[in-house]
């Protein structure tokens, strides 16, 4: 009786640190199949935001798409990976230079982890004198891990100059992050190294090249509907619309 009273005491603790809770700094939610979506949280100017990455389980091994935004959680992501899949982290790829997506290149590169960015990435990130990637690839790049085939793709200038998607086609799966906005957004959030105008042609880029997604994967709030490219372009519109007028 004690023994399964320790084995239920312990299934408790590692669901814990699997982040389901609500209140966890690192919540981890199933999207389909050996896709995950997890959340890390941020003070930004006094407000707590939230940033959404994902990961693949392979048979190679865990595939990572951008580094947690809160660097406590770091290791604990590693953590729970291999609590709940019995797999280690292989890969990273960061999706643009900024501290939500690349910040963990350095800790993870440390790990002995391949860390991956494309060429204007580690131009920003080596100019910042920031850490780096371990691999800079093509902005067109399809890779085989395992079981499962994905392109990393690189549109064009949008929410950052650098920001690139990855695509799994038998899937149906588009992990957008930041470049997309989630169906909830108000607007287009931080601009500081936007180019608003490009972006209304990359979005159309990634809709020609990447049709009827199942799934879609924003940068920061909930949901993973494919009805968040279409807002995400709706918004550009009304962006470049009011600031015409302005000019007017």
């Amino acid at each position: 009786m004690r023994k399964l009273t320790s084995i239920i005491l312990f299934l408790v603790a590692v669901s814990n640190n699997f982040g389901q809770s609500k209140n966890s700094p690192l919540p981890i939610s199933h999207l389909t199949g050996d896709f995950y979506v997890y959340k890390t949280f941020h003070d930004y100017d006094g407000t707590l935001i939230s940033a959404n990455a994902m990961y693949v389980v392979t048979d190679k091994g865990v595939v990572l798409f951008d580094a947690p935004w809160d660097k406590t959680q770091f290791q604990p992501l590693l953590d729970s990976i291999k609590a709940k899949h019995n797999k280690e982290v292989v890969m990273l790829f960061g999706t643009h230079s900024h501290e939500d997506r690349a910040g963990g290149f350095d800790f993870y590169r440390k790990k002995v982890i391949k860390t991956y960015s494309i060429k204007l990435t580690d131009d920003i990130l080596k100019e910042k004198n920031e850490p780096r990637a371990e691999f800079v690839i093509p902005n067109d790049t399809t890779f085989t891990v395992g079981q499962y085939k994905f392109e990393v793709y690189y549109p064009g200038k949008g929410h950052a100059p650098d920001n690139i998607v990855a695509w799994f086609g038998k899937d149906k799966i588009l992990y957008g992050g930041c470049f997309i906005k989630s169906e909830e957004a108000k607007d287009l959030g931080y601009l500081g190294d936007a180019d608003v105008k490009e972006w209304e042609k990359s979005i159309k880029k990634v809709q020609l090249k990447f049709k009827n997604p199942k799934y879609v994967i924003p940068g920061h709030d909930g949901g993973t509907t494919n009805k968040s490219i279409d807002h995400t372009l709706k918004l550009v519109k009304e962006y470049l619309a009011q600031n015409s007028t302005e000019k007017k």
